[in-house]
């Protein structure tokens, strides 16, 4: 069973060549990306419609309610569903999508965690009623790891309190006994290549195409749903609606905020790209797609 991966930055036509591949090679689609994988958040996301995406199998698409927390162990998981249900069928996988942090994951490996007692929960919880006192502990225990951690990173904080508190062990100490493990064999690595002012219109097309398709309605929607507190509430996109939606900005302002932080993203994705994955095949879009196949049928 054949696996590749096809990454690239937003707006690039990511989702468009893996339906166009799926389509030909009769591959399932594994989405890493970090707003696909809610249900609801749809326009916001970009994610290929029900009707885009057809008859072809997809994993990591509208798995979590927004208010629902996940971590990259969630990708992990749907890989190796996406994976074992691949196999079974005898068709390949391709991996598509932004967030290449999780690719990255997959392919340099996760760490083990500890399995946790419900009094070791009790404590992290209460702990993490005083985040920044909860930070300074770990920040004491582990400086030179906890460098390395934002203090307002709630969730990562709460990991390493966790590792700590269940074992008695500095996260860093615990990590060098528990390295990480690849979770993905070698796979065949495609990235789009696409000059700036090409992406650049790309995203202002898509954007005003997202506003003219019910963004703000759907942002409405959510916040009344799920207010504002749930991670996904402060994606780009959805956050400039926001303030829409609380009189601060124009339309037309909000989607020039749109379309300038999505080109910011981008531009972050291209450097973590580049730097990130030395041995991938990179070419523009409009010659992909009998690459992918090719590699896909090998």
């Amino acid at each position: 069973m054949k696996t590749i991966a096809l990454i690239g930055p937003t707006a690039s036509g990511k989702s468009d060549l893996a339906l166009q591949a799926a389509a030909v090679t009769g591959a399932r689609i594994l989405s890493l990306d970090s707003l696909s994988i809610y249900k609801g958040i749809d326009i916001a996301s970009a994610k290929p419609t029900v009707e885009e995406r057809g008859e072809i199998i997809h994993y990591g698409i509208d798995v979590l309610t927004p208010d629902r927390p996940f971590d990259v162990t969630t990708f992990v998981d749907l890989y190796r569903q996406a994976l074992r249900d691949c196999e079974a069928a005898g068709v390949p996988l391709i991996i598509v999508g932004g967030t290449s942090f999780y690719l990255k994951v997959l392919l340099e490996g996760i760490s083990e965690t500890p399995v946790t007692d419900e009094s070791t929960r009790q404590k992290v919880a209460a702990m993490l009623q005083d985040q920044a006192n909860a930070y300074g502990l770990l920040q004491r225990v582990d400086p030179a790891y906890m460098a390395g951690i934002d203090p307002n990173d709630r969730y990562r904080t709460e990991k390493m309190l966790t590792i700590y508190l269940q074992t008695g062990t500095p996260p860093s100490a615990w990590f060098a006994v528990h390295p990480p493990e690849p979770v993905l064999a070698d796979a065949p690595l495609f990235a789009i290549d696409v000059p700036r002012d090409v992406l650049r219109e790309r995203i202002t097309r898509r954007t005003e195409k997202m506003v003219a398709s019910g963004l703000i309605d759907e942002v409405a929607r959510l916040e009344q749903q799920y207010g504002r507190t749930p991670n996904p509430m402060k994606a780009i996109g959805i956050t400039e609606v926001l303030e829409f939606l609380d009189g601060k900005v124009s339309k037309a302002e909000m989607t020039q905020q749109i379309i300038t932080h999505t080109a910011q993203l981008a531009k972050r994705q291209q450097t973590f790209n580049r730097n990130q994955f030395a041995a991938k095949t990179v070419l523009p879009y409009d010659v992909l797609l009998p690459h992918l196949t090719a590699a896909l049928s090998n």
